[in-house]
């Protein structure tokens, strides 16, 4: 089979997109110091539509039991459906919508934490857009950086999606309670996660029944 590889840098390497990524970097900065002067420990979380990213916020939010100390900016296109599902559970939230964009950038958050009051809060979640591609590409000035993937995704989304999870400060497997339905070898897949970023804690949950979801916590280091 012949394969055509990117060279990278000749593809599309325009000065917009230089300049674009390097303000993207400089703001993410800034956010970063914003969240350092008020100890607010920020959290980007990236993964796919539906693999359970909103689910396990929520499963966060109730082991956590500090809700009012937790705010959360919901990034989707158009909806609110998420950050509707997330404000039930008592945290402060704000719905970023991106439109045709399929990430969120650092200009972005600058902008909602300027919107949102951030008095007494200790932990910020992030809730990127639904992407394993555009997101990895644009930090945001978290602290940490957590991709959820599900097994519902198949055997193969790790591999096929090496540059986010190499950005990663934690992977996260949900819906492992489906990998025989699926036929998903569980152990395959951290062997993939683990080959491409050894370094990062690799995390099997269902966060609809809690599993996993107290390891997330200490892993983060999320204090009550």
């Amino acid at each position: 089979m012949k394969v055509i590889k990117s060279r990278g840098p000749e593809i599309f390497d325009i000065e917009l997109e230089k300049d674009l990524l390097a303000k993207n970097r400089y703001l993410a900065k800034e956010n970063k110091k914003r969240f350092d002067r008020s100890n607010i420990l920020a959290i980007d979380i990236m993964g796919s539509i539906g693999s359970g990213k909103t689910s396990m916020i929520k499963a966060i939010l109730k082991k956590l039991g500090m809700s009012k100390k937790i705010a959360v900016i919901a990034g989707d296109l158009t909806t609110t459906i998420d950050a509707e599902r997330i404000e039930r559970e008592g945290a402060r939230v704000i719905q970023v919508n991106t439109g045709r964009e399929c990430h969120l950038d650092a200009n972005l958050i600058h902008q909602a934490i300027k919107r949102m009051n951030l008095d007494g809060v200790k932990v910020l979640f992030i809730e990127n857009v639904g992407n394993l591609i555009c997101p990895g590409e644009f930090p945001l000035g978290a602290h940490k950086r957590l991709v959820v993937t599900s097994v519902t995704e198949g055997p193969y989304m790790i591999v096929k999606h090496p540059y986010i999870f190499r950005e990663a400060d934690v992977i996260v497997l949900n819906k492992i309670d489906l990998a025989k339905a699926m036929k998903v070898n569980l152990s395959q897949l951290e062997k993939d996660a683990k080959k491409i970023n050894p370094h990062a804690p690799f995390i099997k949950t269902n966060a609809l029944s809690g599993i996993g979801i107290s390891k997330i916590i200490n892993t983060l280091g999320l204090k009550t």
